[in-house]
């Protein structure tokens, strides 16, 4: 009865080691699982879980479709956030975030290493000044533009408008669309001191508000008739001039991942790409499909037919 006893005792007592050696093989192997979340750039992301975070340029059109995207997937989690071209490639670079939004190339962008990066371009953005109503200007030359931001004319009343003082708004120089305006509107001038704002919003606003004032924005964000969307030498910034190539200051809209993307990075660029996209959100949006652009523009502004 004694050896049955102890027989038994030892029993349990194997089985208890066990249960414990089987939760601690658990516990192991949950912690190397963590990392493999299906996305490429790692960060908090898991299979229904990204970050998309960078230009302020893209952000309405990012976030437009992101929106639409989850109407359609439940379980998907896209959190679409600005910061600036620099904020998003470096963020992406170093792997915090899934997707990141840039209104420059990569290899534009001091201590990018393009290389890592795969570049997705999504679509295209137009840029122009934006100008307070009150100014009474909606034409400008690209030399009175570059002019006006240097610093060399500095009452609207010298450039047809009303005898008013100019108050620059700038973005900082992490901004995409600074380095696309200075680039392709201003051939490369460097901005006088001015206001600078972080956010394109901000810079609208600011435009809006202030007599005098003049900014550079996205196409997309001319959706009132509170700001000017200056033409420049007499041409208007469409989805035909800039497709043509006839309107100078566009950019593309590129969705950098580190790495060829997976799980639901991949998904949703896809689904950025795809033809529901991009002749419904990316035109109601104000942005140029791909498929409208009739020129290619390298990373050196160099453009062909395509």
């Amino acid at each position: 009865m004694k050896k049955m006893k102890l027989s038994v005792l030892l029993a349990m007592f194997a089985l208890v080691i066990g249960v414990l050696a089987a939760c601690g093989g658990n516990a192991g192997g949950n912690e190397s699982e963590g990392d493999t979340s299906g996305n490429s750039g790692g960060g908090e992301a898991s299979e229904t879980s990204i970050v998309v975070a960078g230009s302020s340029a893209m952000q309405p059109l990012v976030a437009a479709a992101a929106e639409q995207y989850k109407g359609e997937n439940a379980d998907a989690d896209i959190q679409v956030q600005a910061g600036g071209s620099g904020a998003g490639l470096s963020q992406v670079q170093e792997g915090s975030i899934q997707i990141g939004n840039s209104d420059v190339f990569a290899e534009e962008k001091e201590g990018i290493d393009a290389g890592t990066l795969v570049d997705h371009q999504v679509a295209v953005v137009g840029m122009t000044a934006a100008i307070n109503p009150n100014a009474g200007v909606d034409d400008l030359t690209k030399q009175q533009l570059i002019d006006i931001f240097t610093g060399k004319v500095t009452n609207w009343s010298e450039v047809g408008g009303e005898d008013q003082e100019i108050t620059l708004v700038n973005r900082p120089d992490s901004s995409g669309t600074r380095d696309t305006f200075v680039k392709y509107a201003l051939d490369g001038e460097t901005p006088a001191e001015g206001v600078t704002e972080d956010s394109s919003n901000t810079v609208k606003q600011i435009v809006a508000d202030t007599d005098g004032a003049i900014g550079y924005l996205a196409l997309s964000y001319f959706d009132d008739d509170t700001i000017v969307k200056s033409k420049i030498d007499g041409v208007e910034a469409t989805n035909e001039t800039i497709g043509s190539g006839d309107f100078p200051i566009w950019a593309y809209q590129h969705s950098y991942t580190n790495g060829e993307p997976e799980g639901l990075a991949k998904e949703f660029l896809d689904y950025m790409l795809s033809d529901e996209v991009q002749t419904t959100i990316v035109p109601d949006q104000g942005y140029v499909p791909m498929t409208e652009m009739k020129v290619e523009r390298d990373a050196e502004g160099n453009i062909t037919e395509k």
